[in-house]
This record gives C-alpha cells, structure tokens and sequence, in this order.
C-alpha cells in the first residue's frame, strides 16, 4: 500500500498485501510449503547470514503469515509482527525473547489462567521470577521492582475478572526504569484498543479470539512497536554476542534492524530454533476475521452492553462487571467495551454451575470471541489450577460466572439469560 494514511478498517483488509505477482490472486492465497528455493549458494548464504532478508524455511517464515504479520502491525501502529502458534506461545516466547535465568518481571495479579500458572509455575523453573501485583496498584509495582527486573506485563481488560489496566500509568514507571511494558490486548482488539498509542512497547494478543472471530483456528502474536532501546546493557540478550549468530548483537549489528531487534531476535532465536509455527491456513483464517474486526468487535459491545445492564436488574443476580461501566472504559475504551459479562448469582458456586448446566443458546466452552454465545464457570475449570486463595486474589470468587456474548440478535440472548435464572 501506499504511504497514504488509511483508517482501520480499511487497513484490516488491505495492509500487508497486493494480488498475487504470478496468478494476479485478489486473496492472499495459502502458501502450503516446507521450504523455498535459494537462487544461488550466495543467496541462501546471504539469507541465513541475515545479510538479505526472504524466505528460508516455513518454520519461520511463510508468505501467507507475512501479510498476517503486516496487517497486524499496521492495525497496532507497530513497526513488525510474528504470528506463532497459539497465544500461549505468544506470551512465553516474548517473556524468554527479554529474560533469561536469573532476571525478573512484574506482572499484574488479574490474568488469564493459564498465563498465571506460566508465571507463577514455569517461568520459576527456569530461574525467571515473576513478581505479581495488584493491577494499578503503582505503589506495588514500584516496590516489585529490582536491578534484575526486565519487564512489566500487563493485560488491557483482566480475564476473567474484568478489570481494566490504566496503561499510561504502567508505561511511566516503565520508562522510569527503562523496561519495556508488554500489553496483552487479547480482549480489547485494535479496533477497539491500540495500546502503543498509550505507551506499549510489545503487544500480545491470541488470535484465536476476537480476531479470527469464529473459533476455528488456534494462534498468536506479538507486535513490536519498534520504540524501545534495547541497547541498555542490562539487557543482556541483545548485547551480548550471539552464539548462535556468529556474535551478532541484536540490538547493534542489525543496521536499520535496530529498531526493531526484539522482533528480529524472537524470529530468529524463538521461532526458528524452538519452533511455535503456526499453520498457514490457521493464518488465512486470522486474515478473514480482520476484515470484519471492526464491525463484529461493534455488535459484540452493543450486545455486551444490553446483557450488563438486563444482568443488574435480575433479582437473583448479586453482582455484575462489564468493562464498559469502569471509569477507565472512558479513555482507553471509547468506541466500545467488546462482549465480556461476569456475574455472580445468589446461592454461590452451586447455583452457578446449576445455571451454566441450564441455560439454552449458549455454549458450554473454554474460549472467548466466538460469534457464538459462550458461557463458563472459571473456579471449576479455566481457573482450577488455582488454589482458592489465589481465585480470590485474582478476582475469582467462586459464584463467578464468565460470559462471552456473540453476534446473536441481543433479546434471544437476555432470553435466554432470563430463562435459565427463573430456574434458580
């Protein structure tokens, strides 16, 4: 595309791509290949030298993911992207891309479950620390961090608990201390939210979600915003030589690179020695749900909305959050709060689980983004590698039950709702 400045929407179906050069393709098309030819020894040598950049090995690199990879970053106002395997390994991989044993991070405590068991389990295994925090307790974060802490990770709208971070507020005691600050935007896509506009510097998201938008693909991303300076000695993954590059220092040999060595250095490090690759098709499919983000990612905030506000008004409801009702929802969430609800309903956990049993059109289902209703209780499930002082940490309480609402015409769904509560 030219360097004309295009809106979002326009962007999601047009960045990163122009027909196909061979056949004149209007779609991208699938690039099913393991490998790809080098023009000479010296190219190939050039490619692996990283002299010249192409496509060496679709391990890491395929032509379909690159205007996946484009398209995010230029929905993000991020200067590279990579997409991987699942959001998971989006989440590992930028952690491992920045520390190493022995090194630190400070994360808030409201994340997803799986995300917690990797800090609070894995991570230490490997001699990462991660030191958690109330979200937006600054005076917590602060004191969290040392001489050996790396980076701050947050999530935009905490899962399942629903609270929302004050990003500007995390990126000024990160820039205080010169650490990057890592935004899982997973539930506030760039339609709604672009967290480098608040001061991110590194953005995840799982793609499985709203982006792809009808659960039928698994992966991830990291997008880099290409505006920090990894050449802080402390930092020592990109100042140190390489072993595996001959000595190369990812945040100085790589030229016009520079700017962008934490992408460069998870491409090249990660992904082709480690190996989270996602599929080709699974990124064709990430690339048909972009095209529609913005208008899907609109209903599900207006029918979120309408499901809070039937929520608050139900006898046998004790409570209900919905980001939109946050203070912050205001500045970070102006064009719509997306489609998550938690309630709690009277009677605790029982009843919980005897409404998830019972109400009709949604499903049962450990995701989140679908166009279909969804529905959960995160204590017995997501959730259940936690101990019970931990739920409750992490804004758990075991009444807690996760909504997910889809693209359903809003009265069927408040129906629905009200069906099932009436049999409590």
């Amino acid at each position: 595309m030219s360097d004309k400045h295009y809106h979002l929407e326009t962007l999601a179906i047009h960045a990163g791509q122009v027909p196909d050069p061979a056949t004149l393709s209007r779609a991208v098309p699938v690039y099913r290949t393991t490998a790809y030819a080098f023009k000479s020894s010296q190219h190939g040598a050039d490619l692996f030298a990283l002299r010249e950049s192409g496509n060496i090995y679709a391990r890491l690199m395929n032509p379909t993911e690159d205007v996946l990879e484009k398209r995010l970053a230029a929905l993000e106002g991020g200067k590279a992207a990579l997409a991987l395997s699942s959001g998971t390994a989006a989440i590992y991989f930028t952690i491992t891309n920045i520390a190493r044993q022995g090194d630190e991070i400070v994360s808030a405590s409201n994340l997803y479950g799986g995300t917690y068991t990797q800090f609070d389990a894995i991570l230490p295994q490997q001699g990462i620390k991660v030191n958690f925090t109330p979200v937006n307790d600054f005076p917590a974060v602060e004191a969290a961090i040392t001489e050996r802490t790396r980076a701050i990770y947050i999530e935009t709208v905490g899962n399942p608990a629903l609270d929302i971070a004050d990003i500007e507020g995390y990126a000024k005691i990160a820039q205080k201390h010169h650490l990057p600050l890592i935004v899982d935007s997973t539930f506030t896509p760039p339609s709604l939210l672009r967290p480098i506009e608040h001061g991110a510097n590194i953005v995840v998201h799982s793609l499985s979600k709203w982006i792809g938008g009808h659960g039928t693909a698994i992966g991830g991303a990291v997008i880099d915003a290409g505006n920090f300076d990894w050449t802080d000695p402390k930092f020592a993954l990109y100042n140190e030589p390489d072993r595996g590059y001959h000595g190369l220092r990812f945040a100085h040999d790589l030229g016009p690179g520079n700017e962008i060595a934490f992408a460069l250095r998870l491409r090249t490090v990660g992904l082709r020695n480690q190996g989270p690759t996602l599929a080709p098709d699974a990124a064709w499919i990430f690339l048909q749900g972009l095209e529609s983000l913005a208008l899907r990612t609109a209903k599900h905030s207006e029918n979120g909305r309408a499901v809070a506000d039937f929520l608050k008004n139900h006898p046998k409801v004790a409570w209900v959050k919905y980001p939109g009702d946050n203070p912050l929802a205001q500045k970070y969430l102006p064009d719509g709060a997306n489609g998550m609800v938690v309630f709690g309903v009277k009677g605790g956990a029982k009843e919980a689980q005897k409404l998830v049993d019972s109400v009709e059109l949604f499903t049962i289902i450990a995701n989140v983004g679908d166009a279909k209703s969804l529905i959960i209780h995160p204590a017995s499930t997501t959730h259940s590698q936690l101990s019970e002082e931990d739920q409750i940490k992490a804004g758990l309480p075991p009444e807690l039950i996760r909504l997910s609402i889809g693209l359903e015409n809003k009265a069927d769904i408040i129906a629905a709702l009200d069906d099932a509560l009436r049999l409590l």
